[in-house]
């Protein structure tokens, strides 16, 4: 019994820390974007576009990307699990939850990959 509660501790324990890692990651990549942003001026698609080519920044908006779906992800689940008692239809959030941050994922690496 007490192995059972100890391990359900474990994992909201870690939910709990990826929620604020990935947190302070988002704070984090706003401040560089906001830096870049403001030493740049860039004032052209050209420009902008110019601020998200060396590699360091296209990894940077990427680890930003999964990270912020990731958090999105422990959160709605989180909600689905509290308010949402009937199991067929918490196995039907959960499927477009995850089908929409995935799609939303795989759309937003495409973007970061993109640009030229």
């Amino acid at each position: 019994m007490v192995g059972g509660a100890l391990k359900g501790a474990r994992y909201g324990l870690r939910d709990w820390l990826i929620q604020r890692s990935s947190a302070l990651l988002a704070a984090g990549y706003s401040v560089l974007l906001l830096a870049r942003g403001l030493w740049a001026h860039p004032h052209s698609l050209a420009q902008w576009q110019g601020l998200f080519h060396p590699l360091a920044m296209r990894l940077a908006s990427e680890l930003f990307l999964w990270s912020v779906l990731l958090h999105a992800w422990i959160g709605v689940r989180d909600v689905v699990m509290d308010y949402i008692h009937a199991p067929a239809l918490k196995l039907a959030l959960y499927g477009l939850v995850i089908l929409l941050l995935a799609t939303y994922g795989l759309w937003g690496t495409f973007i970061v990959w993109r640009v030229l």
